[in-house]
């Protein structure tokens, strides 16, 4: 993580910011329009406007989603303007089925959209797995069942996240490996041929789509085989032009399926492109922006980091407000961590940021604009 800048260098970026940027209108419009058409008339739909927070900390804060505890953690997580919430497996299910403080409830409270997120992949990786109930793992799925049945599956999955309130699905997995069951991928992969990886996954996208919740492709740029698990420290993968052969393969026809979909970077160390994980890489995010890869294609959706505050690829080596500014400087959209406790830290420095100019303000508001689209499409 680069230190901080010096007064001086604050001031003078301070005054070229001021001098450059123009404010951006409070709304925007959403890309999606439909038209219907007739044999006599052509009706156009009116654009949707998508609203995105007036003020600039506010701004910042929706590029943030965190995990929460219970209803009171994520009312102040919200109320301090946090883009999403994440529900792990310590949140109190009562947050999803208490009719009176539940996610419905804090929709009418807040008064905003914001995403409900959560991770449920099958297999070991299920938060809240009393109430999502028995899900194989991508693996068995790829193993025992046809593509259409991967694909109900999924959407049963997605009727029951919808119907608690949750609008985001941080599955499916894209990683193609064959390593043991228990690897830091393993059995979430569901093949380690990148075609079979490719069906099944996004299978599994168009059941939680088709049911109303948004899929997160991950974890990219590919961490089937990387040199250990981001979990216990930094690790590396095959430098790009190898993974292009492989790893980076689903990417293209997924996003191309799927192009509102989210898409989540790993904190794997790409061998060649510089010591920083992916998901503080301004290389892997271009490459994601620019599709510049094998199959890929350019991709404009929400761009998210894996948890920055609980894998020690990141954590061991920065703090949550400088891991999620690196992160966000670097191009993500939405940067992850798994507690509030230093929510109002983190907004103030990246607001800290954006008035020094170290966070470009026009970058920080085109990923505000992804988020909004993003939130508001989900409620």
């Amino acid at each position: 993580m680069a230190a901080r800048a010096s007064a001086a260098l604050v001031c003078a970026a301070l005054c070229l910011s001021a001098c450059s940027f123009t404010p951006e209108p409070e709304t925007v419009t959403s890309i999606a329009t439909s038209t219907a058409v007739t044999t006599q008339t052509e009706t156009h739909t009116e654009p949707v406007p998508v609203p995105v927070p007036a003020e600039q900390r506010a701004q910042v804060a929706s590029l943030m989603t965190v995990g929460v505890k219970d209803y009171d953690d994520a009312l102040f997580a919200l109320t301090e303007g946090a883009g999403g919430i994440f529900i792990a497996s310590w949140t109190d299910p009562a947050l999803l089925t208490d009719p009176e403080r539940n996610i419905a409830t804090l929709r009418h409270e807040v008064g905003r959209p914001f995403s409900v997120t959560i991770d449920a992949e099958g297999g070991r990786v299920v938060r809240q797995p009393a109430l999502l109930g028995d899900i194989p793992s991508p693996r068995t799925m790829a193993e025992t069942m046809s593509a259409n049945e991967v694909e109900q599956v999924a959407f049963d999955l997605g009727v029951k996240l919808n119907d608690l309130g949750i609008t985001v699905d941080f599955a499916p997995v894209l990683d193609t490996d064959a390593g043991p069951d228990g690897g830091a991928i393993g059995d979430r992969s569901f093949s380690p041929d990148a075609s079979r990886a490719t069906e099944y996954a996004t299978a599994f996208a168009r059941g939680l789509a088709n049911a109303g919740v948004t899929p997160v492709f991950k974890h990219f740029p590919g961490h089937g085989r990387a040199t250990g698990d981001t979990h216990t420290g930094s690790v590396n993968t095959p430098p790009l032009e190898e993974l292009e052969k492989l790893d980076l393969l689903p990417y293209g026809p997924a996003l191309t399926e799927f192009p509102t979909a989210g898409l989540m970077v790993g904190h794997v160390t790409v061998s060649g492109m510089g010591d920083a994980p992916a998901s503080l890489n301004p290389q892997v995010y271009e490459l994601i922006r620019s599709g510049a890869y094998t199959g890929g294609i350019p991709f404009d959706g929400v761009i998210y980091t894996d948890d920055l505050s609980g894998m020690e690829a990141v954590s061991a080596h920065h703090s949550v407000p400088d891991a999620v500014l690196a992160a966000l400087q670097a191009g993500a959209d939405n940067a992850l961590w798994v507690s509030t406790d230093t929510l109002v830290e983190t907004i103030d420095a990246v607001n800290a940021a954006v008035d020094a100019g170290a966070y470009d303000r026009s970058q920080m508001y085109d990923s505000a604009v992804r988020v909004a689209r993003l939130n508001h499409e989900g409620t």
